[in-house]
């Protein structure tokens, strides 16, 4: 179940790791420009986008806790879905400028400062470990804290990519595996980005839950509810990733009786097995008032 509590307490742990983001990225990008190090400057880059991220997130979050109203029947909580879809885009673009400069620097590899780079790689490591936890300890069904965790995550690979080529180029003196750690990051970036992506697209053009079958809830709740004879026109989307609404026609079997009490049953069977505790419900006698040769 998802409070307010729960969202209050998200929206600290997105301030927190923006605060910790915000500062290491100054730090990072100057060490990148210093040391000539890819990885060090494509992580600043991410961290950079990961900061106007999270602050997207939190701002987000703030937004959502508005309550409805006339312009807004159902509240501002799809903001956080926007915000989701946003940092998608971004890490999308994030990973295309990473691959850009990487095929540059492998055409002409520049000398890279190895020790200074293991240290900032190092301490950039402990920050995103520590922002990463932040936000992993949140809600991990919300598509908004996935989204500021996966950019953090991003970071942390980018990290531990950074350590590993100043450690190869300290030991070898091989400076092509600073471009192609920083491509390989990118790619594992890529994968996750795509699939937020594809699960905020999915709500924003109110898509039906991944996790629900609509065909099977239609025959559980006519086999449940004798007073049912007939379930369709159903619609099922959610307001956000954890808030299922549902709008359906239901045919019954006895016009005479309560249907008052039947409509009740089905709302209690939707939200305690389904979890869907919005549902706007249309009783008929026979024949549907949505098509016209029934008329």
């Amino acid at each position: 179940m998802v409070t307010a509590h729960t969202h209050h307490s998200d929206s600290h742990r997105v301030l927190l790791a923006l605060l910790l983001t915000a500062v290491f990225t100054v730090v990072e990008a100057v060490s990148g420009v210093l040391t000539s190090s890819l990885a060090l400057l494509a992580d600043a880059g991410h961290m950079l986008t990961d900061s106007m991220a999270l602050a997207l997130a939190a701002f987000a979050f703030r937004v959502g806790r508005r309550p409805a109203d006339p312009r807004r029947s159902y509240g501002y909580q799809r903001v956080q879905i926007l915000a989701a879809f946003a940092n998608a885009i971004t890490l999308i673009l994030i990973v295309g400028w990473i691959v850009v400069e990487a095929v540059s620097r492998l055409l002409t590899p520049p000398a890279v400062h190895a020790t200074g780079m293991l240290i900032v790689a190092i301490l950039g490591l402990l920050i995103n470990i520590a922002a990463f936890a932040l936000l992993h300890g949140g809600d991990r069904d919300n598509l908004n804290m996935r989204g500021a965790a996966l950019h953090v995550l991003g970071d942390l690979l980018g990290s531990v990519a950074a350590i590993v080529a100043a450690l190869v180029i300290l030991t070898t003196g091989w400076m092509p595996v600073d471009p192609l750690l920083s491509v390989v990051v990118a790619v594992l970036i890529l994968r996750s980005a795509w699939q937020l992506l594809q699960k905020s697209a999915h709500i924003l053009l109110e898509g039906t839950p991944d996790w629900l079958d609509v065909a099977a809830m239609q025959s559980v709740l006519v086999a449940r509810v004798p007073a049912v004879k007939s379930i369709h026109h159903v619609h099922v989307w959610g307001l956000t990733q954890e808030q299922a609404m549902l709008t359906m026609h239901v045919v019954l079997r006895d016009t005479a009786g309560d249907f008052t009490n039947c409509v009740r049953e089905l709302k209690g069977i939707l939200a305690s097995d389904y979890g869907i505790a919005h549902s706007t419900i249309e009783v008929e006698g026979g024949h549907c008032a949505d098509h016209a040769e029934d008329q």
